[in-house]
Formats: C-alpha cells, structure tokens, sequence
C-alpha cells in the first residue's frame, strides 16, 4: 500500500448506507435569493498516515475494502468529524470514534490535527496535532489502555469548539457527553452527560436516544459564555425528525436546562456539525444517508433559535445546496455545477462574513462517494453564500 506521510492521525464513524429518500421541498420562504458557489477545493489523500505511530485497524478484517486492505502499520490520517480555524491559515480538526463502532476501533487513538489548506496547490498539509488522553482519571469507567490514551472504543468524539483560554470542547455520542480538555489534549475534568439522556453505550444503562445518535454538532456563543450543542438524533418520546438543541454554561460547566427544537426535513435525516452566527442563529449542515450518485440532500442551513413563526421550532433557511455548488471556473479541475456527494459532512464553520469552509469524513476506508469502489480522501471546500451572514463580529475575529 503507498502511504502518504504526514503529521497526524484520525478516524471516523461509519453511516450505513440508506434507500436514497426523495428530497423534501424547500419552502419559497427557506430560500436564499442567490446561489451558493464553490471558491476553493482541496483534498487530502484518503491513504495518509502519521509516520512511525501504532498500528491500526486489526479488528476489520483482512478482506479489500473500497481497494484498501487492513490492518495498517500506522494510524489513518482521516475522519474529519469537528473543524476549529485558527488565525494563521491553519485548522484544528479532530477524528471521531475510529472505524465505525466501539467494537472495531480499540486500536484508533483519538487525536487533534493540526492542517493547513494550499488552495493553489489543491492539497491539505498535516502540519502537527496532538493526541488525546486522561492522565488525571477523570474517566469513571475502565479505558482500553493502561496509559489512559484514549481510543475510539472509549469515546466517540464528533464536535469541537475552543474557548478564549485556549482549551477545547467536545461533543461525544457514547453518552452523550460533553469533554473538556486542555490544549495537549489532556481531560481536566470528568465527562458532563446530558440529563435525562443517554445513549446505549453509556454505562447507566436505559437508554432513550439510538447509536451514534449523541453531540453532533457544539459551538461556542460568540460572548463565550455558553455552549450550544445538537444531538444528532431523536430523543425516545420526542416528535420524530426533531433535535434537541441543548444550551450549556461554560462558568458553571453544567447543562442549563433551556433547549430548543431543530426539525429535520425528514426523519430519516441528520445532522452533520453547527457553528454559530451570532447569539441567536447557526449554521447547520443537513443529511441524508447516501453517497455519490443516490445523494439527494446534503444542505447548509441557517437555523434561527427566535423562532419568529412560532412553531416551536428554530425557523431554517437554506444558504446552500451541497450538491448544487455554481462552479463556473471550474476550480480544482472540478464539475459545473460542482457536488459534494458524500455520506457524512461534519465539518462547518465560518471564515468571513460570506464565505464558508466545509469539510467531509471520509470514513477510511468505507465510504467511497466520489469514485465508487475507492476510499473517500478528505476534502476541504470553501463556499461563497448567496447573502451575507451578518454574523456577529465576535464570530469573524475568533481564532
């Protein structure tokens, strides 16, 4: 297998593919009156590995997938699943659980990557990163590795937002739980779970929310105070194809109380990641579960928490249609219009006031959305909007 080297590790939760749904209508009023366009492309190579780390991927067997055969001798730089943008060019991206479930993925270390976008050169540099651990036990419950280095069979992590002091957030599906680490990946303080839910993995046992259901998407308002964070899936008992939006103050580093509802257009439907606008709207990226030619729905949207229609709902605009990108330069050598077909899109978040970066999770070696039969590599888009944001300025300064 050629291998490209590079700082970094990463993972990914895998979707299993759905029947292709037919995409629902778009109300006149959830329409942005310009089209959203492609304004950069680059990607970074589904078979790159960080030199000289562990080996990886033992518990998938020894059959082909998508081409690629594991296990592998280095850990797997990919499954993009939460994006931080940094003020020097550079991006702070975290890989999730590893292969798709707790069963396969002990030997997938979870880790920060530190990458860097050349849009001239149409490719993603791996720059540095770091990996995640426990050293001070705040973990209740036993972990794979006696050194506390936490794997994908502990914690499935799919969101990050970073704080004014440097620390970061994230967002699991396990418990659902929201993790706090320090800026060398170390955990300072025990997993916070959401009250009254729990996912199967968690160990209290009873659970109401489905598999990789969990913290999808977490961002930080932009006063830095408080935490938004969107379960992926449906709570038991909840109308179905709506998630809750639960806020979480920062200060006091517990769950509030005070949540909202966002109403997927189907049921069968997700979320892929939020960023926030300013106090009272975000970004949200919307999903089906198919790849390549059967994707019918993968959208940006602008969720607004006033709810001025009073449905009791978060009011949605579309400001994108990932399948639908004007391309008429042609950038990166790509298509006109250009799509971004893939499985799994978790990476949002916002670099000036009109224009967005996107990125997908590749699931190495599993999804294969561009070009059926081989693995997905990682690719970073920027977006321009048909509209400006008017975002916060808070927002637009954060590094």
């Amino acid at each position: 297998m050629r291998r490209t080297l590079a700082a970094g590790l990463t993972l990914l939760t895998v979707t299993a593919l759905a029947t292709p749904i037919s995409a629902a209508p778009v109300e006149a009023s959830r329409k942005a009156p310009g089209r959203a366009a492609l304004t950069n492309f680059a990607s970074l190579p589904a078979l790159t590995f960080l030199p000289g780390s562990e080996p990886s991927g033992s518990a998938l067997g020894t059959a082909p997938i998508n081409g690629v055969t594991p296990p592998f001798a280095d850990q797997p730089v990919q499954g993009f699943s939460g994006l931080v943008r940094n003020g020097d060019g550079t991006f702070d991206a975290i890989s999730d659980n590893g292969y798709g479930t707790r069963a396969n993925s002990a030997d997938f270390l979870l880790r920060i990557h530190r990458i860097a976008p050349d849009f001239a050169e149409n490719t993603v540099d791996v720059v540095g990163g770091i990996t995640l651990t426990d050293p001070r036990g705040h973990i209740p419950f036993p972990l794979t590795r006696p050194d506390r280095v936490i794997t994908g069979a502990d914690l499935d992590i799919e969101s990050v937002t970073r704080g004014a002091d440097g620390t970061y957030w994230m967002g699991d599906e396990f418990g659902p739980y929201l993790l706090h680490f320090d800026r060398a990946g170390r955990l300072v303080s025990p997993p916070v779970p959401l009250p009254g839910v729990r996912a199967p993995e968690n160990p209290a046992g009873n659970p109401n929310l489905g598999g990789s259901k969990g913290f999808e998407g977490i961002t930080l308002s932009p006063d830095g105070k408080r935490i938004n964070a969107l379960l992926e899936g449906t709570v038991a008992g909840d109308a179905p194809g709506t998630l809750r939006l639960n806020e979480f103050d920062v200060a006091s580093a517990a769950f509030t109380g005070t949540t909202w509802k966002y109403r997927l257009e189907d049921p069968n439907f997700a979320i892929g990641d939020a960023i926030a606008v300013d106090a009272n709207r975000l970004l949200v990226i919307e999903r089906d579960s198919a790849q390549g030619a059967d994707a019918i729905v993968k959208r940006v949207y602008l969720a607004d928490k006033r709810d001025r229609d009073r449905d009791g709902e978060l009011d949605k605009t579309l400001v994108a249609d990932l399948l639908d990108l004007a391309n008429p330069k042609h950038v990166g050598g790509q298509a006109n219009p250009f799509r971004f077909p893939f499985v799994t899109i978790e990476d949002v978040t916002i670099l000036d006031d009109r224009t967005i970066a996107v990125l997908n999770d590749n699931n190495f070696p599993s999804s294969s959305g561009r070009n059926p039969g081989k693995p997905d590599d990682n690719e970073f888009i920027t977006i321009r909007l048909g509209e400006n944001l008017h975002a916060d300025p808070r927002v637009l300064r954060r590094r």
